[in-house]
């Protein structure tokens, strides 16, 4: 770390910066996606800003359609410890109200098997799948992964029915993706917020793994972590992502997390792993950024992507007890003709909140801004400085 003199802040140094890459840190473990039948790997990062992109290392994996899968720094095998059982007064009870029968039974029929390959013949022949998600009557959501280059889509509905289907737009960026088809009964599924989502509370995911016939699969688990970031592949990284341990394989990716009431909360992603194997967390883009791309790739055929317009690193604060502590994002450098600088934003600048929202971190303002769209407007406020409302650009 190396102190600025300028304030009581002190931010890394940033070992190199581009008007298109932003701050790029090191370090970091990487994460894989979890795949379609077809598989790839990808990574996991840390933080930087171009309200769209930053790079760093670690790895993850994508689902079948393989889902990404993120691994980890290895470490040495260790043998399990046996655990005491829990006195009877201290046995860790059910989650009050949570019936996962009841949830596959609303959530089952809106999610389907995607199946990626190429016709021969006027016949389809499968080459990998994936997962997909109702969104509404005529749409289905999956992952940019699943559907990456293939020549013919179709999808099978929880009951068996077989449909085609049609590539409607995708964004790589985000990894997702939306199908159109023709099916007469297409039940959406209801949409939830991660508003308030908290680490502890039940999750359950809802998928096509291995592209088992007979209807998806359940499974069930808790939000093990939120915020996450994910690197796919060398050139994308996913924000905010929430983490889960409710059991998601390969052919998953696409599929829905739910909450206990069968709100999709996020679209499975990414699955952990490290040296030693699969290490039994997911991950999933949440609903809310899902819902704006898709938004938008319906309406207009691709997504939009805000672009602030500056490069900067975490801020820190010195402590009493001389520790050190995320205080904010530090403006290293504004891009001439951006939304940022048209603004009278200045480097040196810390920003600690975007849209009412606090941010601590450069990572955390990645994933504020990921919410936006090009031309949209937010509310920056900063330390010992005005607040400055602008309208952001466009990637």
């Amino acid at each position: 770390m190396t102190n600025t003199g300028a304030s009581a802040y002190m931010s890394y140094e940033p070992p190199s910066m581009s008007p298109d890459t932003g701050y790029v840190p090191g370090g970091s473990p990487q994460p894989r996606p979890p795949q379609r039948s077809g598989g790839w790997i990808a990574a996991l990062i840390a933080a930087a800003l171009f309200i769209g992109v930053i790079f760093g290392a670690g790895t993850t994996i994508l689902m079948e359609e393989p889902a990404p899968i993120v691994t980890g720094p290895a470490v040495a095998e260790q043998p399990t410890p046996t655990e005491p059982a829990l006195p009877a007064e201290q046995a860790v009870p059910s989650p009050d109200s949570l019936d996962p029968a009841a949830v596959g039974a609303a959530v089952i029929p809106s999610v389907v098997t995607v199946e990626v390959g190429t016709t021969q013949d006027g016949q389809f022949l499968q080459v990998a799948s994936g997962s997909g998600v109702a969104f509404d009557a005529i749409h289905i959501i999956t992952n940019d992964h699943v559907v990456d280059g293939a020549d013919a889509v179709q999808v099978v509905l929880s009951d068996g029915r077989v449909y085609q289907a049609e590539v409607v737009g995708s964004d790589p960026i985000t990894d997702v993706a939306v199908l159109s088809v023709s099916v007469p009964d297409l039940e959406p599924l209801q949409l939830g917020s991660t508003t308030g989502l908290t680490v502890g509370v039940p999750a359950i995911a809802v998928g096509s793994p291995l592209g088992l016939e007979g209807g998806p699969s359940l499974s069930v688990g808790v939000i093990s972590g939120l915020g996450r970031e994910v690197q796919t592949t060398p050139e994308v990284v996913l924000y905010g992502m929430i983490q889960t341990d409710a059991p998601i394989t390969n052919g998953s990716s696409g599929g829905a997390l739910v909450d206990r009431n069968g709100a999709l909360i996020g679209i499975t992603t990414a699955v952990g792993a490290s040296e030693l194997g699969i290490e039994g967390i997911g991950f999933a883009t949440p609903i809310e950024i899902v819902e704006r791309i898709a938004t938008d790739i319906i309406e207009t055929g691709s997504a939009s992507h805000a672009l602030l317009g500056i490069l900067g690193s975490t801020a820190y604060e010195e402590l009493d007890n001389e520790g050190v502590a995320p205080v904010g994002v530090r403006v290293e450098e504004v891009t001439a003709g951006s939304a940022a600088s048209s603004t009278g934003i200045r480097q040196g600048q810390v920003i600690t909140a975007a849209g009412g929202v606090s941010v601590r971190t450069m990572d955390e303002l990645i994933t504020v801004l990921r919410h936006y769209g090009a031309g949209d407007t937010v509310t920056l406020d900063f330390v010992d400085a005005e607040s400055i409302t602008l309208q952001l650009g466009a990637r």
